[in-house]
């Protein structure tokens, strides 16, 4: 279990989490939702352990973030990370020569299911065969969290497609946590199981995607939308 409280970063005056608070539960994909700026990508980068809040606390299975709950956390960041001369192959290598959690076989099957060459420069692949890379790279991984940073972001939509199977056909296998950040939640409504969403560092929403939708007779766009517009009154 994730365990967020009162957690609390600023970058100069400008306060990018404001008093913050949630728990993302095992077993669950739980959604990070909110516009460019809401500090999503600040919360991922303070879970795994990048970041150190001002005020607050992070507990993963009761521990702060340390070298030990680290080895439990994969996080994708939403920019590349790998040097402009690797192929596909050379950055599989690197991970699995850095992590004692690589499977060999999972990354095959990406491979395959991905329809990628181990062979390919990743500095000349398409922003969308990049983004199939990246998350090769991460769910070939057993770690037991996953951090996901806007995996959707400026990809077409059979890319998107293809990336959200990817993630949900690992989940029901492996069973691990995801917390995934995006601003394209059509495309992760029926993946969630949890949603949170922020505006200026605020959670202004948090709760079961099914009940809320339930409960409001509206769609999870519809629902975002209504607690955005809330916010800005």
């Amino acid at each position: 279990m994730i365990k967020v409280e009162h957690a609390v970063k600023a970058f100069g005056r400008k306060k990018v989490l404001d008093n913050l608070s949630f728990v993302a539960e095992e077993g669950q994909i739980v959604g990070l939702l909110g516009t460019n700026g809401a500090g999503k990508s600040t919360m991922l980068r303070t879970i795994a352990g990048l970041l150190r809040l001002d005020q607050g606390e992070i507990t993963i299975d009761g521990k702060q973030p340390n070298l030990t709950t680290r080895a439990m956390i994969n996080f994708l960041p939403d920019v590349d990370v790998w040097y402009s001369w690797m192929k596909l192959s050379d950055a599989m290598k690197y991970m699995r020569d850095i992590y004692w959690d690589w499977d060999d076989s999972k990354a095959s099957h990406l491979l395959d299911f991905f329809e990628l060459k181990p062979s390919a420069l990743i500095c000349e692949a398409s922003k969308g065969t990049r983004a199939k890379m990246k998350l090769l790279l991460a769910l070939s991984r057993q770690a037991k969290y996953l951090l996901l940073d806007e995996p959707f972001s400026g990809i077409d939509p059979f890319a998107r497609q293809q990336i959200a199977q990817a993630i949900v056909e690992d989940f029901v296998e492996e069973g691990q946590s995801i917390l995934i950040t995006t601003h394209e939640v059509s495309e992760v409504e029926i993946m969630l199981d949890e949603v949170l969403f922020i505006h200026e560092g605020k959670l202004l929403l948090n709760g079961n995607v099914e009940k809320l939708k339930q409960a409001s007779n509206q769609s999870l766009l519809e629902i975002v939308k209504g607690a955005y517009e809330l916010a800005r009154v």
